[in-house]
């Protein structure tokens, strides 16, 4: 009797180790559990740590909640402009309901890659080149709503979306090089020809200040030839217009004049009545006229 009675309990206890074997269940924490009990969705949602199930009645799925990095195919699509254009993006996004996650759609995982390859293919059509290449902030955003609003039912959230490379044709490439260097050259010639009108407002200030002092040209023209001949040269030849030699000339005759110093005059005492003296030959003749 004893030894039926240690059998029986040795033989309860191996089918209590078996199910609580076959029951016990553990759910790390960053996953959640979802029990289907006969098929049937169970409400309670297990956390994490250890948890036990009905064996051979329930079935427990673990539903990952950590953020997904999936990256989407690159898709070919003609911009709005007629480009041909092959871009390729990246979807982050995590399980907020893991329930409807399971229930709601067959593979998440492949649903929110299908939606977002198409959403892709819609923004390309949608935008211009320009939008592509320089707006991608604007275009993410406009991408993230049209994934998330289908993947809001589905017990999945979409954390953002990013557009990793746009590829362009040769063809678009050479062009768009054509245009940058066009552009380039055009803000050179802008440029030399601002330098040009400031240089010559200063040549003309320049110009009217040396018209007030003509000594100015004359000494700018020696700074000149102090400036070539500091190159070392050997021989130098320097031009000398006619047309400055007379400048000078006449800015030389219209500088006034030093005033002329008076003459001096002798005032001599009157000469003593001399009968003897000889009169001058005027004077004689004269005197010889009235006589006669």
């Amino acid at each position: 009797m004893v030894e039926e009675l240690v059998v029986a309990g040795a033989a309860l206890a191996s089918a209590g180790a078996v199910y609580v074997m076959a029951a016990a269940r553990v759910v790390k924490q960053y996953e959640r559990g979802v029990v289907f009990r006969l098929g049937k969705l169970r409400s309670e949602v297990r956390g994490p740590g250890f948890t036990m199930v009905v064996p051979f009645v329930d079935r427990l799925h673990k539903v990952n909640l950590q953020i997904v990095t999936m990256p989407v195919p690159a898709q070919e699509g003609i911009t709005r402009d007629n480009v041909t254009v092959r871009v390729d993006a990246v979807v982050y996004f995590k399980v907020v309901d893991a329930a409807e996650a399971l229930v709601q759609v067959e593979d998440y995982k492949f649903a929110v890659s299908q939606m977002a390859q198409t959403s892709l293919r819609s923004i390309i059509g949608k935008s211009d080149l320009d939008d592509l290449l320089s707006n991608r902030e604007k275009l993410n955003q406009g991408l993230e709503l049209m994934i998330d609003s289908p993947a809001v039912g589905w017990g999945v959230q979409i954390d953002r979306v990013e557009i990793k490379d746009v590829s362009l044709p040769e063809t678009m490439k050479r062009s768009m090089a054509r245009q940058a260097e066009a552009d380039r050259e055009r803000r050179a010639r802008v440029i030399n020809a601002d330098a040009e009108l400031q240089a010559s407002r200063k040549l003309a200030e320049a110009a009217k200040e040396m018209s007030e002092q003509p000594a100015a040209l004359q000494l700018r023209l020696l700074q000149t030839v102090v400036a070539v001949a500091a190159e070392k040269n050997s021989t130098l030849v320097l031009p000398f217009p006619v047309e400055l030699l007379r400048f000078l000339e006449k800015a030389q005759q219209q500088m006034p004049a030093p005033a002329a110093a008076p003459p001096r005059t002798e005032q001599l005492p009157p000469a003593e009545a001399d009968p003897d003296a000889e009169a001058p030959d005027g004077v004689t003749q004269g005197a010889n006229s009235r006589q006669d």
